[in-house]
């Protein structure tokens, strides 16, 4: 269905007001929706598995060494360590489609970017939110992120009936999806400290953090402010 690429990409551009830019292709496996890096950085002791370990991580040491979310992300967040959270910056996101842009925050983009991959570098936590990143939304707001996670894990739910599996139209568990988020996005807020910087790097996490505490709290009422949208 669609394009039949075998891999999935999103360009996203930075082009800072002094002329730097810097630029980063996320590719992504089109079938499993798999991160896949196209860069030869080594990962630190940042991003061993057992540093700042999550304490609901099933993941272990033996098995898999390295945090697959960290090991991932430490190359970005090493581009942007030394850059100040609020610089403005225009950041232009490609992908096959069509073009997004936006005049933002280094924060604002670089948590839009993280946010990709993050659910997709194999954590199992994180990865439930695989099925939204086949239709990402760049700079989205928390009103478009309630909205795409209700669609999307109703869709799933559906899914499941279909198959003859027990549903939860109530969307019980989807606030348990963001509580578990919420505690890998702390313990990856921890991890992240310890590279000495400025502050685009942890502040578009905190960016990121903030929707998954929001999301258990307003869900539920925010879906009855969409109501009038089905009148």
């Amino acid at each position: 269905m669609g394009d039949k690429s075998p891999k999935l990409k999103f360009i996203y551009r930075f082009l800072f007001t002094d002329g730097r830019t810097l630029n980063f292709d996320v590719s992504l496996d089109a079938q499993t929706l798999h991160y896949i890096p196209e860069n030869n950085f080594k990962p630190t002791r940042m991003s061993k598995l057992t540093y700042h370990q999550c304490p609901n991580c099933p993941l272990t040491e033996e098995e898999t060494p390295y945090c697959p979310v960290a090991k991932n992300l430490e190359y970005i967040l090493h581009q942007f360590k030394d850059i100040i959270s609020y610089e403005r910056v225009t950041v232009i996101v490609e992908n096959s489609y069509r073009t997004y842009s936006s005049q933002t925050s280094v924060q604002h983009g670089l948590s839009s970017m993280m946010g990709i991959i993050m659910a997709t570098s194999g954590c199992p936590i994180l990865g439930k939110l695989k099925p939204m990143v086949r239709f990402h939304l760049p700079f989205s707001n928390l009103v478009e992120t309630i909205f795409r996670a209700a669609s999307t894990y109703l869709l799933g739910e559906f899914i499941k009936y279909r198959k003859g599996e027990t549903p939860d139209w109530d969307m019980n568990k989807l606030a348990e999806i963001y509580r578990e988020i919420e505690e890998v996005n702390a313990a990856l807020a921890n991890r992240v400290r310890s590279l000495v910087g400025k502050d685009a790097h942890i502040n578009a996490l905190i960016a990121l953090d903030i929707f998954a505490k929001e999301m258990p709290q307003t869900i539920q009422e925010s879906l009855k402010e969409f109501e009038y949208l089905f009148e």
